[in-house]
């Protein structure tokens, strides 16, 4: 099956807002996009499933956010600033995964 690169960058960018949205809104204290208070890997506390969630899906945060993170030291960052920051360079990051699967896919085949 091949996808254009346009339709894969779109649908990353997608992706990685949704989980964004949803580690933040399950293992943080609040419903955001991104955290106010700057805490981009909350704790789950005492509760024993959150710590397991959070357990797995940290390595897949660290790579989507941490690089970035420094942008929400600022405590009040013009509102765009953080979306156009990540989405550079989630659009970068899908990129390079759209061509290492491109390259992969096309040897397979021949």
């Amino acid at each position: 099956m091949k996808i254009s690169r346009k339709k894969f960058v779109i649908g990353f960018l997608v992706s990685a807002f949704v989980f964004q949205f949803i580690t933040n809104s399950i293992l943080g204290n609040e419903i955001s996009l991104f955290p106010r208070n700057g805490e981009w890997f909350p704790e789950g506390g005492s509760i024993a499933w959150k710590n397991t969630l959070a357990t797995i899906i940290y390595p897949v945060k660290f790579v989507l956010v941490e690089p970035l993170s420094f942008l929400a030291q600022d405590p009040d960052p013009p509102p765009p600033l953080l979306l156009l920051a990540f989405a550079i360079y989630w659009t970068a990051i899908a990129l390079v995964l759209h061509f290492v699967f491109f390259r992969l896919f096309n040897r397979k085949k021949t």
